[in-house]
């Protein structure tokens, strides 16, 4: 079952769900310094990462899957928050530059639906960011955390399955070192832990962050299977010069 709006809203709020959220969004600032002009996109829970970038935004829009719930959020142009099914996006194509999906495709039942779904109403080489629990890390086993919830993924396996929806993946990174206990939430622990992780054991984070495009021409790994054929080419064969006098009339007539 998916984690609730409600629940995810509580989550955020608490000690553990700050440092989650600080520690990631550092990783998303380092991709997406600056949206401005943008028209984004989150999908999921994204409105903790998404709300620095909404001052300087076209426009941003909150998308919800329907068995998570919604939460209002109300931007520049009033209530941004809509709830829908990943499988069915209520967009038009090319309608976002850039997408933002967290608490999301863990819990999807059709993965490849909704990466479909991001990939057609994501305008040409706009970019996707996920951020999802890491197989690897100890959040994704605690069952009481959101986190916890639904399937963790490799950074090698988000890149396979936005390969798969043609996307162009470009970068992965990782963060949130720390364990998921709330004494080690403090902003003291959070900075050495994350230098040590990064320096130590970089594969074993609480998150793993993967972008990628969707490019205009995307590579196809589908070669052509058949040869060229040698071209034929028809009507009259020319004449043989080697039966041709010196005066050019054909010796068979001379």
């Amino acid at each position: 079952m998916r984690e609730t709006a409600t629940r995810l809203e509580q989550f955020y709020a608490s000690p553990l769900g700050g440092a989650a959220r600080d520690m990631a969004a550092r990783r998303l600032t380092s991709l997406w310094p600056d949206l401005a002009g943008k028209n984004v996109l989150g999908y999921g829970y994204a409105w903790p990462y998404l709300a620095g970038y909404e001052p300087e935004a076209n426009r941003m829009i909150l998308a919800m899957p329907e068995s998570q719930g919604a939460i209002a959020h109300e931007g520049k142009r009033g209530i941004s928050t809509v709830l829908t099914e990943g499988r069915a996006l209520p967009f038009s194509d090319s309608s976002f530059d850039r997408i933002l999906a967290i608490h999301a495709i863990e819990e999807e039942d059709t993965v490849a639906a909704t990466l479909a779904e991001f990939h057609r109403i994501l305008v040409p080489e706009g970019r996707i960011v996920i951020i999802c629990a890491n197989r690897a890390g100890m959040w994704a086993r605690a069952d009481g955390l959101p986190f916890g919830a639904g399937r963790p993924y490799s950074r090698r396996q988000l890149k396979t399955v936005l390969r798969a929806a043609k996307f162009t993946p470009t970068v992965g990174a990782n963060a949130l070192y720390i364990p998921p206990i709330r004494a080690c939430a403090r902003p003291s622990v959070l900075k050495g832990a994350e230098r040590f992780g990064e320096t130590v054991w970089p594969r074993f984070s609480g998150l793993v962050l993967v972008e990628a495009i969707k490019r205009l021409y995307a590579p196809s790994d589908i070669g052509h299977t058949q040869k060229v054929a040698r071209p034929k080419f028809g009507g009259v064969p020319a004449m043989n010069r080697s039966r041709l006098n010196k005066t050019g009339v054909n010796r068979r007539d001379a």
